[in-house]
């Protein structure tokens, strides 16, 4: 059952905070006005059909797409600002995924953790630990490219903590999986919520977001259509 957020509640300080967002494509408005706020150590939801608004409101929180008009902050900074300095806290997961096929599941690890800045010793160390908790340990040293597509996604969400990110964000993360391979990733989400990491998850599944999220909204036609607390 999903019953109606308690507005009332309490307030964290906001990880996230957005205020009459919009973005515009020309003369299209994906996003139309919408007011968000994500508290740290939850994991929060867009859920919402194909077209609703959910990616590029995704794409301005993780400030790769600036935004048209209204108000964001991300960590209490502006994207328009502070853009790599956020990027540094953030980690992404797209709807596609964008794994190097041609190098090994470590390499693509230990590549990442470079562009971070980690040393050889601690890339290495950090992949060790992701590969260990994305299951991958026995396919580390085989190639991305004939990996199964829930593996292709584990690897995706491990290299995306490559950096011990603030804020996790997973843009359909399940998409195209069959429901084995979704409920073995909801279980490494649900193990990274327990750590403490924030989660910020677009969804069309109704069951993905009762089982994922503490807050949701529901975007349709780029506008916020209501926000829901799974119970």
């Amino acid at each position: 059952m999903v019953r109606s957020v308690d507005e009332s509640e309490d307030r964290e300080p906001a990880l996230v905070q957005a205020k009459a967002l919009v973005k515009r494509f020309g003369g299209f408005e994906a996003v139309r006005g919408i007011d968000v706020e994500v508290r740290r150590g939850e994991a929060f939801g867009f859920l919402g059909p194909n077209g609703a608004g959910k990616s590029s409101t995704m794409r301005m929180i993780a400030c790769v797409s600036p935004r048209t008009d209204g108000d964001l902050r991300v960590l209490g900074l502006d994207p328009e600002v502070a853009g790599p300095r956020i990027r540094a806290r953030l980690g992404v997961v797209p709807q596609q995924d964008n794994l190097d096929v041609e190098l090994t599941v470590r390499e693509n690890l230990l590549i990442y953790g470079r562009y971070f800045g980690l040393s050889r010793a601690a890339a290495r160390r950090k992949a060790e630990e992701l590969l260990e908790f994305a299951q991958l340990g026995d396919r580390a040293d085989d190639k991305v490219d004939p990996l199964s597509g829930g593996m292709k996604r584990r690897l995706t969400i491990a290299r995306s903590l490559v950096n011990d990110p603030e804020l996790l964000l997973l843009d359909e993360p399940t998409t195209g999986l069959d429901p084995q391979a979704r409920h073995l990733l909801w279980d490494r989400l649900f193990r990274l919520k327990a750590q403490g990491t924030t989660l910020i998850v677009t969804t069309h599944y109704m069951d993905e977001a009762e089982q994922l999220c503490d807050r949701l909204v529901v975007m349709d036609h780029g506008r916020i259509a209501g926000a829901r607390r799974p119970s």
